[in-house]
């Protein structure tokens, strides 16, 4: 019996261990062929991590697909492709796990080839140290550079340069410090923290685990007791407290907590917190996990938390720290690597999504791109091809809660996702603000948009009056609301003359100022239904993308797009303001329908098709299809 009860506290204590080793990420990434793979293969197998089953497989395969003659094939235990196994080449990212005395780790292995550059950034996404390999035969090769930059980019800090495949240059001093001097020469401007070197040969084992016999003139630690004794600097405890929610979690009606992963800091019970962007604040009243209640949390841990009062948190919000918030805002400077075949163009709509939030946006501009070759800044272009990494401006619907990427990974980093085919496109990480206001967070008021709305006995909405000047949006718009406001409605009409007097007047006629002059009206009508009223937005907005993007300035708010379908002809038959005779006389330019376009909507709300009915007539139908869908008071 004591020996049971001995051994069960050997396991207990074995557990205790494995759990409260330390923990690290490893990435490796270099040029095709500098021996990725063998490495990994190399560490999982003098670490004894390989089974008795894989080690059986790895003899089969290295006979029938191996590269190494009679000697195992260490690199077929991360090629898991078969394509990889026939060409020879890692075309994936893959992941292994490997354990010492000292700590835990995860390795990823990235392919080298160019064209998977992508592959190689995704892996690189949440590693602590790059192993940057090198062959010695070649030295610092162009691929070298390019994955030493992505490395930087994506704040990586720790890099230790693997200088491989040292037994073909028969070990040789001179060319391992040809090669250091050629690197340190590159890497000055990146910024990384600490960089090591280690000559080796991995398909030897020389320098990998043990100290090598063959290169006596090396001093250093071989790459094992490298990763072992390297102190990363995880510091995301000290930083401000954030969570992004992940979920609100309301099993009955007495509990109602919100749950997600701690991305930096502390927290515990009593502290006060505000949640993002609505700027509502309160104190933490319980911190619950799997495992019970407990009295604080820390960075990576997974939670639930309660709080003293009850206010409007969504998936997606942020809970912060009250005297150190993130930053909000709609509008930031992001570096991007794009990731898809078809290129990027700049105003084409996307979703953005960060943490636990996804919001339409668009790349309004491309400050610069950077030849990661050279690492030079090039012009920036209207578009951004596949493995292309540039500085752009980034433009948002809806109001984001961030860090800048060096001082948070998980609240600097997003996605770009086709709206389409949901398929992920392009990778960023956000540097900062371009909201010169970015300093001014949001004023939470106690009675808010329904409070507003019901006072009001009306439901907001947005009409948004669409179609070629002279087509009768701003008459029908007229009649709309004087028979609003003779029911008792609360209304107010944004005319595309009216607001061009004083709001818009800086703006003229080119694309780029109408897609300015309809982003303004659309930030105002949506401040109009915020105070409850149902707003008339009249403006021909030829563009159905920045009709769109109207649609998703309005969030939550109905918006009811009215097209209002009276023939080009017609419209130039009328010419109530004479606009259609002097654009053909040439006195005014980018007129619609001319010489500039207009996208008529492809799925309207409401289609008034005005040949053959009066005014009224068509009036009475906007009413009606406000009556039938419940924004009026009966």
């Amino acid at each position: 019996m004591d020996e049971v009860d001995d051994t069960s506290e050997k396991f207990d204590q074995f557990l205790h261990e494995q759990e409260n080793k330390g923990f690290m990420r490893l990435l490796t990434c270099g040029s095709v062929d500098d021996g990725k793979s063998t490495l990994i293969g190399r560490l999982l197998y003098d670490s004894k991590m390989v089974f008795e089953d894989q080690l059986s497989a790895l003899e089969r395969d290295s006979k029938k697909v191996g590269t190494t003659g009679e000697a195992l094939d260490l690199a077929l235990l991360v090629d898991g492709l078969a394509a990889e196994r026939e060409q020879g080449i890692t075309i994936d990212v893959a992941y292994r796990f490997f354990a010492t005395d000292q700590r835990k780790f995860i390795i990823a292995d990235t392919p080298g080839h160019e064209q998977y550059t992508r592959n190689m950034a995704t892996g690189a996404s949440t590693a602590d140290l790059a192993i940057i390999l090198i062959d010695a035969r070649r030295g610092v090769l162009t691929q070298t550079k390019r994955h030493s930059f992505i490395v930087s980019l994506l704040g990586i800090k720790h890099v230790v340069v693997a200088i491989n495949k040292m037994d073909l240059v028969d070990y040789s001093e001179e060319v391992y410090e040809e090669i250091q001097k050629a690197y340190l020469d590159f890497a000055e401007t990146l910024g990384f923290s600490t960089i090591g070197f280690i000559p080796m040969s991995a398909l030897n084992g020389d320098n990998v685990l043990n100290q090598s016999e063959t290169m006596g003139w090396y001093t250093g630690k071989p790459l094992m007791e490298y990763f072992n004794t390297l102190d990363i600097d995880a510091g995301d405890d000290t930083r401000p407290f954030r969570m992004p929610v992940q979920w609100v979690n309301r099993p009955n009606l007495n509990f109602r907590g919100y749950s997600g992963t701690i991305a930096s800091g502390t927290i515990k019970v009593g502290d006060e917190i505000v949640a993002l962007p609505s700027s509502r604040t309160s104190k933490v009243a319980k911190i619950v996990t799997f495992d019970g209640e407990f009295d604080s949390a820390h960075t990576e841990q997974a939670v639930t938390i309660t709080l003293e009062d009850e206010i409007d948190i969504s998936r997606g919000d942020v809970l912060a720290a009250v005297q150190n918030r993130p930053t909000v805002t709609n509008a930031v400077a992001a570096d991007l690597i794009w990731m898809d075949e078809q290129a990027m163009a700049l105003n084409h709509p996307y979703l953005i999504r960060l943490e636990n939030k996804t919001v339409p946006g668009r790349v309004t501009a491309i400050d610069y791109k950077v030849d990661i070759n050279n690492l030079q800044q090039l012009a920036g272009g209207d578009d951004l091809a596949l493995n292309e990494v540039a500085r752009v401006q980034l433009a948002l619907t809806d109001r984001i809660a961030f860090d800048p990427y060096e001082l948070s990974r998980s609240m600097g980093c997003f996605v770009v996702i086709d709206r389409m085919t949901n398929k992920t496109i392009a990778g960023g990480m956000i540097r900062a603000s371009l909201d010169t206001a970015s300093n001014v967070h949001w004023q939470a008021l106690d009675v808010d948009k329904q409070a507003r709305a019901s006072a009001k006995h009306q439901k907001p909405a947005v009409l948004w009056f669409t179609g070629f000047s002279g087509s009768g949006k701003s008459t029908i718009a007229n009649l709309v609301e004087k028979k609003l406001h003779a029911r008792g409605n609360h209304t107010y009409i944004l005319d595309g003359d009216n607001v061009r007097h004083g709001l818009n007047k800086d703006l003229g006629f080119t694309d780029e100022d109408r897609i300015e002059n309809i982003r303004r009206v659309s930030e105002v009508a949506n401040l109009m239904t915020d105070a409850g009223l149902i707003v008339l937005s009249c403006f021909i907005s030829p563009f159905r993308q920045e009709r769109q993007a109207a649609r998703e300035v309005c969030g939550e708010t109905p918006f009811i797009e009215v097209f209002v379908d009276t023939p080009f002809d017609t419209c130039e038959q009328r010419d109530p303001k004479g606009l259609y005779q002097k654009a053909r006389a040439g006195e005014i330019k980018n007129f619609t329908g001319m010489d500039s376009p207009y996208e008529p909507p492809e799925n309207p709300e409401v289609r008034l098709q005005t040949p053959g009915h009066t005014p009224e007539e068509v009036a009475d139908m906007v009413i009606r299809y406000l009556d039938d869908n419940g924004f009026l008071s009966p």
